[in-house]
């Protein structure tokens, strides 16, 4: 929970003790200066304002008022102070490419699919390890990167709900995947540098073999796990396409060949791990993360929020609101 201080308190103790002066002068000034006037011909009906006048007369100097003292808060300069875990030292940064294709839909992770059950075990990861730096890779027909290695877990999360099935077409660039993922890693100066790929395909499509994608990491300091994600045999699928909108359910043959996938991972000196059940695919994610840690200190700093901005905001338009009113409604009778 946060706490709340004001940087100049002297305007707050003003904003408190507003409600005595406002009494004190209202009851001061009506007393020195009331004076009573019979308005209308003389032996005739007194003119006597509308008694709304009077209501609205009231109401401009209560929210005068009440805008009076907000601006005198938000002069005070309110702040809500928090604790924030500050990292001193650098994490690792890791980017999951992961295979988008319509095959991904196919319902055999414990009933799920085995996309929707990859960005959750991606979430949980990031999660339980904060001072890492961790993004995101698309790869279909091509590869795309979707997020940069970030510590902002909000910006994360808000790909991976809008991230779906058929997003980069029909096709698995698996050499692209891999090559967008070193690219993005070459200029970091993290200590350890990760690419995982979660894939249920062969590679099908782009211009780069998978292999070759892979033979360049070493030289560059990164490493390289592939999760062949799925079961063999037929397997119900079911997603809505992109581009027609239409819902695609039935039945395909799932089938991907381990050793090219095997291969693809000693080009790089990766690791190599097939998760046809939900049990071998979390294990997957726990290997990842035991293999990949790093020591990160880390300190707790107070975190300021300025909060004058909606004072100011409310205070001023009171303050207008009883202008006007008193110009244009009141002065017809005042």
């Amino acid at each position: 929970m946060p706490n709340f201080a004001f940087e100049r308190p002297v305007f707050a103790l003003a904003a408190l003790l507003s409600p005595f002066a406002f009494v004190i002068a209202g009851r001061f000034f009506r007393r020195a200066f009331s004076l009573s006037l019979s308005l209308g011909p003389p032996g005739g009906a007194i003119f006597k304002a509308p008694l709304s006048a009077g209501f609205l007369g009231q109401f401009c100097k209560i929210i005068t008022f009440f805008g009076a003292a907000l601006l005198l808060l938000a002069a005070s300069g309110p702040i809500a102070v928090s604790p924030a875990v500050v990292w001193l030292d650098r994490g690792a940064d890791i980017l999951f490419v992961i295979d988008c294709s319509p095959s991904m839909a196919a319902l055999d992770i414990a009933g799920r699919r085995r996309f929707d059950v990859s960005l959750d075990l991606v979430r949980d990861f990031s999660r339980n390890r904060p001072a890492d730096a961790i993004g995101l890779v698309a790869v279909g027909n091509d590869a795309a990167l979707l997020v940069p290695p970030t510590t902002d877990r909000a910006a994360l999360e808000s790909k991976l709900s809008s991230f779906y099935i058929g997003e980069m077409g029909d096709g698995t660039a698996l050499g692209m995947g891999i090559s967008v993922a070193a690219l993005h890693l070459s200029g970091s100066v993290s200590p350890r540098r990760t690419i995982v790929l979660i894939t249920d395909g062969e590679n099908n499509a782009g211009a780069i073999h998978p292999e070759t994608a892979a033979e360049t990491l070493p030289a560059r300091n990164i490493s390289l796990y592939i999760i062949a994600v799925g079961s063999s045999g037929e397997v119900p699928v079911d997603y809505v396409d992109p581009v027609t909108r239409i819902r695609r359910t039935g039945m395909f043959e799932s089938r991907y060949n381990p050793e090219a996938l095997a291969k693809v991972a000693s080009a790089g000196n990766g690791v190599f791990m097939p998760a046809p059940s939900a049990e071998a695919f979390t294990g997957a994610f726990s290997r990842v993360n035991e293999a990949e840690i790093t020591v990160s200190r880390s300190g707790v700093r107070e975190r300021k929020r300025p909060l004058h901005v909606p004072m100011i905001i409310a205070g001023a338009f009171m303050c207008a609101a009883a202008f006007l009113t008193r110009k244009m409604v009141l002065g017809a009778f005042l």
